[in-house]
């Protein structure tokens, strides 16, 4: 199974615990609005609570592109706050885990 379908899955179950095993040790977020960097343990927790909330949907999610070295993902993401983004995002791979991601997003009114 790919890393896009096994991330996919753990974000449809709303899986944390497989979501961070897809999370290299050294794992960084970069945070497309601030460009500042999140370590995995602080993004676990971002992500913890959006899937906790049951507020955080995603829509026609697709796999743009993917290799051993990087994947490229599309979705539609509606967040807790009530917002709704495009949400483009590369992950940079390393070992079979992802170790960066960044994202570009666009709002939808």
């Amino acid at each position: 199974m790919s890393i896009y379908e096994k991330l996919n899955t753990a974000m449809d179950n709303n899986d944390v615990n497989a979501y961070a095993e897809l999370l290299h040790d050294d794992f960084k977020f970069v945070r497309h609005a601030t460009n500042t960097e999140m370590t995995k343990s602080d993004w676990v927790n971002v992500i913890s609570g959006m899937m906790e909330s049951g507020k955080v949907t995603r829509t026609n999610s697709r796999c743009i592109y993917e290799n051993d070295d990087i994947l490229i993902s599309h979705s539609f993401v509606s967040f807790p706050d009530g917002t709704s983004e495009a949400v483009l995002v590369c992950f940079t791979l390393s070992d079979g885990k992802i170790i960066r991601s960044e994202t570009g997003a666009t709002p939808i009114n």
